[in-house]
């Protein structure tokens, strides 16, 4: 759990990130799930560029930012999280890929189109958080 306390600039940069990427997500149209279906059918390569600038993007936040900037603009510390592979961990990455390629549906994308007026997304929505919820149920056991 982080110890960082909620403030006005975090909470304000938390909403500008969020707007930013629902933005563009919808102008990249990865909110319309026959797009992100007819990209993993190999038919239409245009979120190559998108998925392109996305892993630049993340490349810069997570090795280049922690050593030009010190520390995060709003405070407290880069973490380092270690990430292990294990049974769970590969099928739940399993099970995510084949519902993005069944619906052409990813959580972030969903919410965004939700704000579009899509509400079929609700659907895909409805089995991610029954899929969490699940989950959630069986790690406590």
């Amino acid at each position: 759990m982080s110890t960082h306390r909620l403030t006005p600039a975090s909470a304000l940069a938390a909403v500008a990130g969020g707007a930013l990427f629902g933005y563009g997500l919808a102008l990249s149209t990865m909110i319309r799930p026959e797009v992100v279906l007819s990209f993993l059918t190999f038919k239409d390569f245009g979120l190559m560029l998108v998925m392109g600038g996305a892993v630049v993007v993340t490349l810069l936040a997570y090795k280049v930012a922690p050593h030009v900037l010190g520390k995060p603009l709003l405070g407290g510390y880069f973490h380092h999280h270690v990430s292990f592979w294990n049974r769970d961990t590969t099928a739940g990455a399993a099970l995510f890929g084949i519902g993005w390629g069944l619906c052409g549906v990813c959580p972030g994308p969903a919410i965004a189109g939700l704000g579009a007026g899509n509400w079929d997304l609700l659907w895909a929505l409805g089995g991610i958080a029954l899929g969490a919820l699940l989950q959630g149920l069986r790690a406590k056991v």
